[in-house]
């Protein structure tokens, strides 16, 4: 297995609607999504697309969200994580699964409609890891 394509950068907030603005009224973001909810993760997403990947704008969905541990942390929101593609999400499970790599549930559908996991970010430097199939069945 290789390292694919870098699909998005997961950034973590307490408000979607005020990052938008800042991604379109600072950054000059001109291709931003309509914000979705997704229960079964307890989020609310919406995607910023840039030249070379997408921003991943996350904001907690109800009282359980795992994201309020990390605005407890981060208040004002920041980097939460990095998603990786890759041809055969159950082959990447064991691949790394093999190296001794932590995954943070099962594979499951995230917000591209295709399947994912989490990695422990203990295991991977510190950074926590999002491995996508690519919905381009390439990587």
């Amino acid at each position: 297995m290789k390292l694919g394509h870098l699909n998005h950068i997961g950034v973590a907030t307490p408000s979607i609607e005020a990052s938008i603005a800042l991604y379109r009224d600072v950054l000059g973001a001109t291709s931003i999504g309509e914000p979705f909810d997704l229960p079964a993760q307890g989020v609310r997403v919406c995607f910023v697309d840039t030249p070379n990947t997408q921003i991943e704008l996350i904001e907690p969905l109800g009282e359980t969200s795992p994201l309020h541990g990390f605005l407890a942390k981060n208040p004002a929101g920041g980097q939460h994580h990095l998603c990786y593609e890759v041809p055969d999400i159950h082959e990447a499970k064991a691949w790394f699964e093999s190296k001794g790599a932590r995954l943070l549930g099962e594979p499951r559908v995230g917000a591209h409609g295709t399947p994912i996991f989490f990695l422990h970010p203990k295991d991977m430097g510190g950074v926590l890891t999002e491995i996508m199939e690519s919905p381009r069945g390439e990587h």
